[in-house]
């Protein structure tokens, strides 16, 4: 993590908390934190489809993590989560959305749009705080099947965020490094966007 941007850290601590705060929740649910150096390792893409087996194990332990999680607290904007904040270290993410789920495999960035916006995001592996961050409005996304079939999704909006939020997990980053100079995250007690779905360019 890059001193400009520092997170704080999320402890345990009952005598002082008797209600634990969203990011203790995570704690509680196994997401790796924020300090691991789990979060800023690349991910091994999977050998596919001699991986095929390993994949589908992947995948189906993000979805048992997204259930928990979904479980303990709501999101309106949808959740994703990277195998390494799981603890696996393997190149595989889940998306949910109100109306979709998205896997990805091996995911990488082949375009993005010249067009840019600005948006708080928050992350599991740090709860309690929310960050504005600048991306693509819309991203070409080379991913594969468990078979081993290569695909380039488009993606816009907020979904865009959400799968360029996930493959920098995969690339061993954090969206604080992206947030612009100058700039910090904010308590999520002062973030006005709870509840609501990001705004679709």
């Amino acid at each position: 993590m890059s001193p400009e941007h520092p997170i704080p850290a999320q402890r345990r601590s009952p005598e002082q908390q008797p209600s634990p705060t969203p990011g203790q929740r995570m704690i509680e649910l196994g997401i790796v934190q924020a300090g691991d150096p789990a979060l800023r390792t690349p991910a091994r893409p999977f050998e596919l489809p001699r991986e095929a087996a390993e994949a589908h194990e992947t995948i189906a332990r993000i979805r048992a993590a997204m259930d928990h999680v979904a479980r303990a607290h709501p999101f309106a904007k949808g959740m994703g989560m990277a195998a390494p904040q799981i603890g696996i270290d393997r190149a595989a993410t889940v998306i949910r959305t109100e109306n979709r789920e998205l896997v990805l495999l091996n995911p990488r960035v082949v375009d993005r749009s010249a067009e840019q916006n600005i948006l708080y995001e928050g992350c599991l592996s740090f709860f309690d705080v929310r960050g504005e961050v600048e991306r693509p409005a819309r991203v070409d996304v080379e991913h594969r099947r468990p078979d081993g079939t290569v695909e380039i999704s488009r993606f816009r909006g907020g979904l865009a965020r959400h799968v360029q939020h996930e493959i920098d997990h995969l690339e061993g980053r954090l969206y604080t490094d992206r947030m612009p100079a100058g700039t910090n995250v904010i308590p999520l007690s002062e973030y006005q966007g709870v509840g609501r779905p990001w705004r679709t360019p």
